[in-house]
Protein backbone atom coordinates (compact mmCIF):
# COMPACT_ATOMS: atom_id res chain seq x y z
CA UNK A 1 0.00 0.00 0.00
CA UNK A 2 1.49 3.16 -0.81
CA UNK A 3 2.65 5.31 2.55
CA UNK A 4 -0.11 7.85 2.92
CA UNK A 5 -2.24 6.76 -0.31
CA UNK A 6 -5.90 7.32 -0.23
CA UNK A 7 -6.82 3.74 -2.13
CA UNK A 8 -9.81 4.33 -4.72
CA UNK A 9 -12.97 2.49 -5.48
CA UNK A 10 -12.88 -0.24 -7.80
CA UNK A 11 -13.44 2.22 -10.87
CA UNK A 12 -10.64 4.30 -9.60
CA UNK A 13 -12.91 7.31 -8.98
CA UNK A 14 -13.29 7.74 -4.92
CA UNK A 15 -16.70 7.36 -3.55
CA UNK A 16 -18.45 10.51 -3.57
CA UNK A 17 -20.43 12.14 -0.84
CA UNK A 18 -19.73 13.98 2.20
CA UNK A 19 -19.84 13.47 6.12
CA UNK A 20 -23.70 15.02 6.49
CA UNK A 21 -25.34 16.34 9.65
CA UNK A 22 -27.81 13.34 9.00
CA UNK A 23 -24.41 10.51 9.40
CA UNK A 24 -22.83 12.60 12.27
CA UNK A 25 -26.50 12.86 14.29
CA UNK A 26 -27.09 8.97 14.11
CA UNK A 27 -23.30 7.94 15.04
CA UNK A 28 -23.61 10.33 18.09
CA UNK A 29 -26.62 8.83 19.17
CA UNK A 30 -25.40 4.69 17.93
CA UNK A 31 -22.53 5.47 19.83
CA UNK A 32 -24.17 6.09 22.94
CA UNK A 33 -24.20 2.34 23.54
CA UNK A 34 -21.04 2.57 24.86
CA UNK A 35 -22.39 5.11 28.32
CA UNK A 36 -23.90 1.62 29.47
CA UNK A 37 -20.19 -0.61 29.09
CA UNK A 38 -18.32 2.29 30.38
CA UNK A 39 -20.29 3.19 33.70
CA UNK A 40 -20.44 -0.49 34.48
CA UNK A 41 -16.81 -0.88 34.19
CA UNK A 42 -16.16 2.22 35.95
CA UNK A 43 -19.16 1.84 38.95
CA UNK A 44 -18.04 -1.71 40.11
CA UNK A 45 -14.69 -0.84 41.63
CA UNK A 46 -15.66 2.53 43.00
CA UNK A 47 -18.98 0.69 44.99
CA UNK A 48 -16.22 -2.76 46.20
CA UNK A 49 -14.35 -0.06 47.87
CA UNK A 50 -17.25 1.12 49.95
CA UNK A 51 -17.23 -0.39 53.32
CA UNK A 52 -21.52 0.06 53.73
CA UNK A 53 -21.14 -2.16 50.44
CA UNK A 54 -18.67 -4.40 51.47
CA UNK A 55 -19.98 -4.75 54.93
CA UNK A 56 -23.87 -5.95 53.82
CA UNK A 57 -22.37 -8.16 50.92
CA UNK A 58 -19.23 -8.90 51.48
CA UNK A 59 -18.35 -8.82 55.50
CA UNK A 60 -15.07 -11.37 55.30
CA UNK A 61 -13.68 -8.61 52.73
CA UNK A 62 -14.58 -5.80 54.86
CA UNK A 63 -13.00 -7.06 58.46
CA UNK A 64 -9.96 -7.63 56.40
CA UNK A 65 -10.05 -4.12 54.95
CA UNK A 66 -11.79 -2.08 58.06
CA UNK A 67 -10.54 -3.94 61.21
CA UNK A 68 -7.45 -6.18 60.44
CA UNK A 69 -4.82 -3.98 59.96
CA UNK A 70 -2.41 -6.85 60.13
CA UNK A 71 -3.31 -8.38 56.72
CA UNK A 72 -0.85 -7.85 53.63
CA UNK A 73 -1.57 -4.50 51.80
CA UNK A 74 -1.68 -6.63 48.38
CA UNK A 75 -4.32 -9.04 49.99
CA UNK A 76 -7.00 -6.80 51.56
CA UNK A 77 -9.55 -7.32 48.33
CA UNK A 78 -8.75 -10.60 47.95
CA UNK A 79 -12.32 -12.75 47.39
CA UNK A 80 -13.40 -14.56 44.62
CA UNK A 81 -17.29 -14.01 45.09
CA UNK A 82 -16.47 -10.09 45.45
CA UNK A 83 -14.75 -11.00 41.73
CA UNK A 84 -17.96 -12.84 40.25
CA UNK A 85 -19.69 -9.60 41.36
CA UNK A 86 -17.14 -8.34 38.68
CA UNK A 87 -16.55 -10.21 36.46
CA UNK A 88 -19.68 -12.31 35.85
CA UNK A 89 -20.89 -9.19 33.85
CA UNK A 90 -18.12 -10.09 31.07
CA UNK A 91 -18.89 -13.73 30.97
CA UNK A 92 -22.86 -13.26 30.50
CA UNK A 93 -21.06 -10.44 27.55
CA UNK A 94 -19.07 -13.06 25.99
CA UNK A 95 -22.43 -15.83 25.46
CA UNK A 96 -24.65 -13.16 24.07
CA UNK A 97 -22.16 -12.19 21.84
CA UNK A 98 -22.70 -15.34 19.44
CA UNK A 99 -26.85 -14.87 19.65
CA UNK A 100 -26.15 -10.92 18.86
CA UNK A 101 -24.45 -12.50 15.85
CA UNK A 102 -27.03 -14.10 14.55
CA UNK A 103 -30.28 -11.31 15.34
CA UNK A 104 -27.59 -8.81 13.84
CA UNK A 105 -27.43 -10.49 10.54
CA UNK A 106 -30.96 -11.24 10.52
CA UNK A 107 -33.05 -8.51 11.92
CA UNK A 108 -30.76 -5.56 11.33
CA UNK A 109 -28.09 -3.64 13.49
CA UNK A 110 -30.87 -1.40 15.17
CA UNK A 111 -32.71 -4.18 16.44
CA UNK A 112 -30.19 -5.91 17.79
CA UNK A 113 -29.05 -2.64 19.87
CA UNK A 114 -32.34 -1.87 20.95
CA UNK A 115 -32.30 -5.73 22.70
CA UNK A 116 -29.12 -4.74 24.74
CA UNK A 117 -30.52 -1.55 26.17
CA UNK A 118 -33.99 -3.42 27.13
CA UNK A 119 -31.55 -6.29 28.58
CA UNK A 120 -29.32 -3.24 30.61
CA UNK A 121 -32.67 -1.37 31.57
CA UNK A 122 -33.94 -4.87 33.73
CA UNK A 123 -30.47 -5.20 34.90
CA UNK A 124 -29.95 -2.36 36.64
CA UNK A 125 -33.26 -2.15 38.54
CA UNK A 126 -32.80 -5.46 39.97
CA UNK A 127 -28.70 -4.54 41.19
CA UNK A 128 -30.51 -0.92 42.78
CA UNK A 129 -32.87 -2.86 44.19
CA UNK A 130 -30.43 -5.61 45.59
CA UNK A 131 -30.68 -7.47 48.69
CA UNK A 132 -28.54 -10.34 48.61
CA UNK A 133 -25.39 -10.84 46.62
CA UNK A 134 -27.42 -13.62 44.13
CA UNK A 135 -29.73 -10.26 43.12
CA UNK A 136 -25.79 -8.58 42.35
CA UNK A 137 -25.23 -11.07 40.68
CA UNK A 138 -28.09 -11.84 38.45
CA UNK A 139 -28.40 -7.77 37.97
CA UNK A 140 -24.89 -8.08 36.45
CA UNK A 141 -25.41 -11.02 33.94
CA UNK A 142 -28.40 -9.11 32.56
CA UNK A 143 -26.55 -6.24 32.05
CA UNK A 144 -23.56 -8.55 30.76
CA UNK A 145 -25.96 -9.67 28.37
CA UNK A 146 -26.81 -6.64 26.96
CA UNK A 147 -23.48 -5.20 26.85
CA UNK A 148 -22.46 -8.66 25.03
CA UNK A 149 -25.67 -7.42 22.46
CA UNK A 150 -24.45 -3.40 22.35
CA UNK A 151 -20.51 -4.21 21.75
CA UNK A 152 -21.60 -6.22 18.90
CA UNK A 153 -23.25 -4.23 16.79
CA UNK A 154 -22.87 -0.59 17.77
CA UNK A 155 -19.15 -1.35 16.13
CA UNK A 156 -20.59 -2.39 13.08
CA UNK A 157 -23.43 0.23 12.48
CA UNK A 158 -21.36 2.85 13.25
CA UNK A 159 -18.45 1.49 9.99
CA UNK A 160 -21.21 1.25 7.70
CA UNK A 161 -22.83 4.40 7.96
CA UNK A 162 -19.77 6.37 8.21
CA UNK A 163 -18.11 7.72 4.91
CA UNK A 164 -14.41 5.69 4.73
CA UNK A 165 -12.46 8.99 5.23
CA UNK A 166 -14.49 9.66 8.49
CA UNK A 167 -14.64 6.20 9.66
CA UNK A 168 -12.09 6.34 12.20
CA UNK A 169 -13.43 9.48 13.84
CA UNK A 170 -17.17 8.36 13.86
CA UNK A 171 -16.28 4.80 15.10
CA UNK A 172 -14.29 6.13 17.97
CA UNK A 173 -17.01 8.40 19.07
CA UNK A 174 -18.37 4.32 20.37
CA UNK A 175 -14.76 4.64 22.72
CA UNK A 176 -15.42 8.12 23.47
CA UNK A 177 -18.73 7.06 25.40
CA UNK A 178 -17.20 4.21 27.00
CA UNK A 179 -14.73 6.65 28.46
CA UNK A 180 -17.15 9.51 29.28
CA UNK A 181 -19.43 6.66 31.34
CA UNK A 182 -16.37 5.19 33.27
CA UNK A 183 -16.29 9.11 33.75
CA UNK A 184 -19.24 9.34 34.86
CA UNK A 185 -19.17 6.08 36.90
CA UNK A 186 -15.83 7.73 38.90
CA UNK A 187 -17.68 10.71 39.76
CA UNK A 188 -20.98 9.35 41.09
CA UNK A 189 -19.34 6.78 43.09
CA UNK A 190 -17.27 9.67 44.75
CA UNK A 191 -20.26 11.53 45.71
CA UNK A 192 -22.68 8.62 46.44
CA UNK A 193 -20.04 7.41 48.94
CA UNK A 194 -21.06 10.22 51.17
CA UNK A 195 -24.46 9.86 51.44
CA UNK A 196 -25.43 9.54 55.32
CA UNK A 197 -27.27 5.74 55.71
CA UNK A 198 -24.70 4.00 54.12
CA UNK A 199 -27.38 3.02 50.81
CA UNK A 200 -25.14 6.02 48.23
CA UNK A 201 -23.93 2.22 46.44
CA UNK A 202 -27.97 1.75 45.29
CA UNK A 203 -27.59 4.99 43.67
CA UNK A 204 -24.79 3.63 41.89
CA UNK A 205 -25.79 0.76 40.60
CA UNK A 206 -28.90 1.44 39.68
CA UNK A 207 -27.63 4.87 37.73
CA UNK A 208 -27.01 2.94 34.76
CA UNK A 209 -30.90 2.81 34.25
CA UNK A 210 -30.34 6.49 32.90
CA UNK A 211 -28.55 6.44 29.93
CA UNK A 212 -30.08 2.94 29.04
CA UNK A 213 -33.32 4.89 28.93
CA UNK A 214 -31.87 7.63 26.79
CA UNK A 215 -30.82 4.70 24.63
CA UNK A 216 -33.69 3.00 24.22
CA UNK A 217 -35.32 6.06 22.57
CA UNK A 218 -32.91 7.32 21.05
CA UNK A 219 -32.04 4.04 18.83
CA UNK A 220 -36.04 3.47 18.38
CA UNK A 221 -35.46 6.61 15.85
CA UNK A 222 -32.00 5.84 14.32
CA UNK A 223 -32.24 4.04 10.88
CA UNK A 224 -30.83 0.88 9.86
CA UNK A 225 -27.42 0.67 7.78
CA UNK A 226 -27.87 0.47 3.79
CA UNK A 227 -25.36 -2.47 4.36
CA UNK A 228 -27.76 -4.09 6.29
CA UNK A 229 -30.99 -3.53 4.39
CA UNK A 230 -29.74 -4.93 1.69
CA UNK A 231 -28.88 -8.21 3.47
CA UNK A 232 -32.70 -8.76 4.31
CA UNK A 233 -33.85 -7.37 0.49
CA UNK A 234 -34.82 -3.83 1.36
CA UNK A 235 -33.11 -3.12 -2.07
CA UNK A 236 -34.82 0.64 -3.10
CA UNK A 237 -35.36 1.15 0.80
CA UNK A 238 -31.25 0.91 1.33
CA UNK A 239 -30.55 3.22 -1.68
CA UNK A 240 -32.28 6.15 -0.80
CA UNK A 241 -30.64 5.67 3.14
CA UNK A 242 -27.34 5.79 1.16
CA UNK A 243 -28.52 8.93 -0.75
CA UNK A 244 -29.19 10.48 2.50
CA UNK A 245 -26.46 9.67 4.59
CA UNK A 246 -23.74 10.93 1.82
CA UNK A 247 -25.95 13.88 0.94
CA UNK A 248 -25.77 13.44 -3.09
CA UNK A 249 -27.76 11.23 -5.22
CA UNK A 250 -24.28 9.80 -7.13
CA UNK A 251 -24.00 6.89 -4.92
CA UNK A 252 -24.02 4.36 -7.78
CA UNK A 253 -20.42 3.32 -7.29
CA UNK A 254 -20.55 2.53 -3.62
CA UNK A 255 -24.28 1.08 -4.14
CA UNK A 256 -22.84 -1.26 -6.53
CA UNK A 257 -20.11 -2.52 -4.21
CA UNK A 258 -22.36 -3.10 -1.56
CA UNK A 259 -24.97 -4.98 -3.37
CA UNK A 260 -21.90 -7.16 -4.68
CA UNK A 261 -20.82 -7.79 -1.43
CA UNK A 262 -24.18 -8.37 -0.28
CA UNK A 263 -24.70 -11.38 -3.26
CA UNK A 264 -21.14 -12.98 -2.48
CA UNK A 265 -22.53 -12.58 1.26
CA UNK A 266 -25.90 -14.82 0.47
CA UNK A 267 -23.67 -17.40 -0.97
CA UNK A 268 -22.16 -18.00 2.05
CA UNK A 269 -24.35 -20.87 4.16
CA UNK A 270 -22.68 -21.03 7.25
CA UNK A 271 -20.56 -17.83 7.61
CA UNK A 272 -18.95 -19.61 11.05
CA UNK A 273 -17.60 -22.02 8.94
CA UNK A 274 -16.25 -19.77 6.43
CA UNK A 275 -13.90 -18.13 9.11
CA UNK A 276 -11.64 -20.83 8.80
CA UNK A 277 -11.22 -20.74 4.98
CA UNK A 278 -7.34 -19.66 4.24
CA UNK A 279 -8.66 -16.41 2.66
CA UNK A 280 -9.88 -15.11 5.97
CA UNK A 281 -7.12 -16.20 8.11
CA UNK A 282 -5.77 -12.77 8.62
CA UNK A 283 -9.07 -11.35 9.59
CA UNK A 284 -9.47 -14.35 11.81
CA UNK A 285 -6.00 -13.72 13.04
CA UNK A 286 -7.25 -10.06 13.88
CA UNK A 287 -10.81 -11.01 15.27
CA UNK A 288 -8.61 -13.09 17.66
CA UNK A 289 -5.33 -10.94 18.29
CA UNK A 290 -6.65 -7.50 18.65
CA UNK A 291 -9.15 -7.67 21.13
CA UNK A 292 -6.54 -10.55 23.25
CA UNK A 293 -4.20 -8.05 23.53
CA UNK A 294 -5.89 -5.45 24.21
CA UNK A 295 -7.06 -6.72 27.48
CA UNK A 296 -3.65 -8.20 28.18
CA UNK A 297 -2.73 -4.59 28.54
CA UNK A 298 -3.79 -4.64 31.90
CA UNK A 299 -5.90 -1.59 31.43
CA UNK A 300 -8.63 -3.29 32.96
CA UNK A 301 -6.65 -3.38 36.17
CA UNK A 302 -7.37 0.60 36.61
CA UNK A 303 -10.46 0.82 34.74
CA UNK A 304 -12.45 -2.12 36.97
CA UNK A 305 -10.62 -1.94 40.27
CA UNK A 306 -8.72 1.50 40.30
CA UNK A 307 -10.15 2.86 43.44
CA UNK A 308 -9.42 -0.35 44.88
CA UNK A 309 -5.75 -0.12 43.51
CA UNK A 310 -5.46 3.52 44.45
CA UNK A 311 -6.63 2.19 48.38
CA UNK A 312 -4.06 -1.28 47.96
CA UNK A 313 -1.34 1.27 47.54
CA UNK A 314 -2.03 3.40 50.40
CA UNK A 315 -4.77 5.87 49.32
CA UNK A 316 -7.13 7.10 51.71
CA UNK A 317 -10.84 6.30 50.50
CA UNK A 318 -11.63 9.88 49.33
CA UNK A 319 -8.16 9.91 47.70
CA UNK A 320 -9.05 6.60 46.05
CA UNK A 321 -11.95 7.81 44.47
CA UNK A 322 -10.55 11.26 43.83
CA UNK A 323 -8.10 9.49 41.93
CA UNK A 324 -10.35 7.35 40.00
CA UNK A 325 -12.15 10.18 39.04
CA UNK A 326 -8.62 12.34 37.82
CA UNK A 327 -7.76 8.57 35.69
CA UNK A 328 -11.41 8.92 34.01
CA UNK A 329 -10.73 12.72 33.16
CA UNK A 330 -7.40 11.48 31.13
CA UNK A 331 -9.43 8.40 29.97
CA UNK A 332 -11.77 11.05 28.13
CA UNK A 333 -9.41 13.70 27.00
CA UNK A 334 -6.59 10.76 25.82
CA UNK A 335 -9.48 9.10 23.05
CA UNK A 336 -10.68 12.79 21.18
CA UNK A 337 -6.70 12.99 20.75
CA UNK A 338 -7.67 9.19 18.78
CA UNK A 339 -10.82 11.19 17.30
CA UNK A 340 -8.79 13.34 15.37
CA UNK A 341 -5.55 11.26 15.03
CA UNK A 342 -7.13 7.72 14.01
CA UNK A 343 -7.70 9.32 9.81
CA UNK A 344 -5.09 11.59 9.83
CA UNK A 345 -1.89 9.68 11.40
CA UNK A 346 -3.49 5.74 10.57
CA UNK A 347 -3.81 3.09 12.83
CA UNK A 348 -0.14 1.70 12.86
CA UNK A 349 1.40 4.77 14.20
CA UNK A 350 -1.26 4.86 17.21
CA UNK A 351 -0.92 1.79 18.01
CA UNK A 352 2.71 1.24 18.28
CA UNK A 353 3.13 4.62 20.11
CA UNK A 354 1.12 3.81 22.24
CA UNK A 355 2.26 0.38 23.49
CA UNK A 356 5.67 2.01 23.81
CA UNK A 357 4.45 4.96 26.00
CA UNK A 358 2.17 1.94 27.95
CA UNK A 359 5.40 0.08 28.40
CA UNK A 360 7.45 2.80 29.95
CA UNK A 361 5.13 3.53 32.18
CA UNK A 362 4.23 0.02 33.67
CA UNK A 363 7.84 -0.07 34.41
CA UNK A 364 8.06 3.15 35.99
CA UNK A 365 4.83 2.11 38.24
CA UNK A 366 6.53 -1.62 39.27
CA UNK A 367 9.66 0.35 40.27
CA UNK A 368 7.51 3.09 42.66
CA UNK A 369 5.08 0.64 44.28
CA UNK A 370 8.30 -1.96 45.14
CA UNK A 371 10.31 0.54 46.69
CA UNK A 372 7.17 2.23 48.96
CA UNK A 373 6.11 -1.90 49.96
CA UNK A 374 8.49 -4.27 49.10
CA UNK A 375 6.69 -7.82 48.80
CA UNK A 376 5.83 -7.89 52.44
CA UNK A 377 2.86 -5.24 51.55
CA UNK A 378 3.90 -3.77 54.97
CA UNK A 379 3.68 0.29 54.72
CA UNK A 380 1.42 2.79 55.67
CA UNK A 381 -0.25 5.52 54.10
CA UNK A 382 1.72 7.48 50.72
CA UNK A 383 3.20 11.08 51.46
CA UNK A 384 1.51 13.53 49.02
CA UNK A 385 4.76 14.05 47.13
CA UNK A 386 4.82 10.04 46.19
CA UNK A 387 1.27 9.52 45.57
CA UNK A 388 1.06 12.12 43.09
CA UNK A 389 4.21 10.51 41.11
CA UNK A 390 2.19 7.49 40.95
CA UNK A 391 -0.93 8.60 39.75
CA UNK A 392 0.68 10.54 37.23
CA UNK A 393 2.16 7.42 35.74
CA UNK A 394 -1.00 5.88 36.11
CA UNK A 395 -2.67 8.61 34.17
CA UNK A 396 0.19 8.86 31.65
CA UNK A 397 -0.32 5.06 31.02
CA UNK A 398 -4.28 5.25 30.64
CA UNK A 399 -4.01 8.29 28.07
CA UNK A 400 -1.05 6.08 26.20
CA UNK A 401 -4.00 3.17 26.29
CA UNK A 402 -7.02 5.83 25.55
CA UNK A 403 -5.45 6.76 22.14
CA UNK A 404 -4.32 3.74 20.97
CA UNK A 405 -5.48 0.18 21.55
CA UNK A 406 -8.81 1.34 23.18
CA UNK A 407 -10.30 3.27 20.19
CA UNK A 408 -8.06 1.19 17.46
CA UNK A 409 -9.04 -2.36 19.48
CA UNK A 410 -12.49 -1.80 18.45
CA UNK A 411 -12.19 0.28 15.29
CA UNK A 412 -10.20 -1.73 13.58
CA UNK A 413 -12.23 -5.25 13.66
CA UNK A 414 -15.22 -3.56 12.78
CA UNK A 415 -13.57 -2.17 9.25
CA UNK A 416 -11.77 -5.40 8.46
CA UNK A 417 -14.13 -7.53 7.62
CA UNK A 418 -15.91 -8.25 4.40
CA UNK A 419 -19.95 -8.34 4.98
CA UNK A 420 -20.23 -12.26 4.54
CA UNK A 421 -18.26 -13.01 7.68
CA UNK A 422 -19.00 -9.63 9.23
CA UNK A 423 -21.33 -10.87 12.03
CA UNK A 424 -19.74 -13.71 12.85
CA UNK A 425 -15.93 -12.39 12.82
CA UNK A 426 -17.31 -9.32 15.35
CA UNK A 427 -19.25 -11.86 17.39
CA UNK A 428 -15.23 -13.34 17.69
CA UNK A 429 -13.75 -10.36 18.73
CA UNK A 430 -16.19 -9.57 21.37
CA UNK A 431 -16.69 -12.75 22.68
CA UNK A 432 -12.56 -13.03 22.76
CA UNK A 433 -12.74 -9.61 24.28
CA UNK A 434 -15.21 -10.41 27.17
CA UNK A 435 -13.11 -13.51 27.65
CA UNK A 436 -9.80 -12.35 28.67
CA UNK A 437 -12.37 -9.43 30.28
CA UNK A 438 -13.79 -11.96 32.47
CA UNK A 439 -10.45 -14.04 32.90
CA UNK A 440 -8.33 -10.81 34.25
CA UNK A 441 -11.62 -9.33 36.24
CA UNK A 442 -11.75 -12.70 38.37
CA UNK A 443 -8.24 -13.17 39.15
CA UNK A 444 -7.06 -9.79 39.13
CA UNK A 445 -6.97 -9.50 43.31
CA UNK A 446 -5.86 -12.67 43.41
CA UNK A 447 -2.71 -12.55 41.31
CA UNK A 448 -2.12 -8.87 43.10
CA UNK A 449 -2.40 -10.84 46.49
CA UNK A 450 0.66 -13.03 45.15
CA UNK A 451 2.68 -11.68 42.25
CA UNK A 452 2.25 -8.09 44.29
CA UNK A 453 4.22 -5.14 42.33
CA UNK A 454 5.59 -7.78 39.79
CA UNK A 455 1.54 -7.80 37.95
CA UNK A 456 2.61 -4.57 36.19
CA UNK A 457 5.82 -6.26 34.65
CA UNK A 458 3.24 -9.60 33.79
CA UNK A 459 1.16 -6.90 31.44
CA UNK A 460 4.10 -5.57 30.68
CA UNK A 461 5.42 -8.25 28.81
CA UNK A 462 2.27 -8.53 26.58
CA UNK A 463 2.57 -4.90 25.88
CA UNK A 464 6.14 -6.22 24.41
CA UNK A 465 4.51 -8.56 22.57
CA UNK A 466 1.22 -6.62 20.96
CA UNK A 467 3.64 -3.90 19.62
CA UNK A 468 6.01 -6.38 17.98
CA UNK A 469 2.57 -8.08 16.50
CA UNK A 470 0.98 -4.54 15.29
CA UNK A 471 4.96 -3.57 13.79
CA UNK A 472 5.31 -7.00 11.87
CA UNK A 473 1.92 -7.62 11.07
CA UNK A 474 -1.29 -4.96 10.92
CA UNK A 475 -1.18 -3.48 7.84
CA UNK A 476 -2.78 0.59 7.70
CA UNK A 477 -6.06 0.31 7.29
CA UNK A 478 -6.77 4.35 6.74
CA UNK A 479 -9.02 5.67 4.20
CA UNK A 480 -9.44 2.23 2.80
CA UNK A 481 -13.66 1.85 1.69
CA UNK A 482 -14.96 -0.95 3.88
CA UNK A 483 -16.03 -2.80 1.13
CA UNK A 484 -12.44 -2.46 -0.72
CA UNK A 485 -10.06 -3.82 2.28
CA UNK A 486 -9.51 -7.55 0.73
CA UNK A 487 -6.62 -5.19 -0.83
CA UNK A 488 -4.89 -4.21 2.22
CA UNK A 489 -4.60 -7.98 3.21
CA UNK A 490 -3.04 -8.66 -0.74
CA UNK A 491 -0.43 -6.00 -0.49
CA UNK A 492 1.08 -6.84 2.81
CA UNK A 493 4.07 -8.62 2.59
CA UNK A 494 3.42 -11.56 4.72
CA UNK A 495 -0.34 -12.00 4.35
CA UNK A 496 -0.51 -11.89 0.66
CA UNK A 497 0.38 -15.62 0.76
CA UNK A 498 -3.24 -16.57 1.65
CA UNK A 499 -5.31 -14.28 -0.61
CA UNK A 500 -5.82 -15.24 -4.02
CA UNK A 501 -6.55 -12.25 -7.00
CA UNK A 502 -9.73 -12.99 -7.09
CA UNK A 503 -10.43 -13.14 -3.49
CA UNK A 504 -9.96 -9.32 -3.75
CA UNK A 505 -13.70 -8.08 -3.56
CA UNK A 506 -14.49 -5.55 -5.24
CA UNK A 507 -17.59 -4.86 -7.93
CA UNK A 508 -15.30 -4.26 -11.28
CA UNK A 509 -12.04 -6.30 -9.47
CA UNK A 510 -14.72 -8.86 -9.86
CA UNK A 511 -15.15 -8.91 -13.03
CA UNK A 512 -12.02 -7.51 -14.64
CA UNK A 513 -9.43 -8.46 -12.15
CA UNK A 514 -7.79 -5.13 -11.89
CA UNK A 515 -5.07 -3.83 -9.47
CA UNK A 516 -5.69 -1.55 -6.85
CA UNK A 517 -5.20 2.06 -7.65
CA UNK A 518 -3.76 4.00 -5.20
CA UNK A 519 -3.41 8.40 -5.07
CA UNK A 520 -0.94 10.00 -2.98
Amino acid sequence: MAGGGIVTSGNGEEYPGNLTPFVIATCIVAAMGGLIFGYDIGISGGVTSMAPFLKKFFPSVYRKEELDKSTNQYCKFNSQTLTMFTSSLYLAALLASFMASWVTRKFGRKKSMLIGAVLCLTGAAINGAAKNVAMLIVGRILLGLGIGFATQSVPLYLSEMAPYRHRGALNIVFQLSITIGILAANILNYFTAKIKGGWGWRVSLGGVAVPAVIITIGWLLLPDTPNSMIERNETEKAREMLRRIRGTPDVDDEFDDLVAASEASRKVEHPWRNLLKRKYRPHLTMAILIPFFQQLTGINVIMFYAPVLFKTIGFGSDASLMSAVITGVVNVAATCVSIYGSDKWGRRPLFNEGGIQMLICQIAITILIALKFGVDGEAGHLSKGYASVVVIFICLYVAGFAWSWGPMGCLVPSEIFPLEIRSAAQSITVSVSMLFTFIIAQVFLTMLCHLKFGLFIFFASFVVLMTTFIYFFFPETKNVPIEEMSRVWKQHWYWCKFILDHDVIGSVEMAKGQPVKTVD
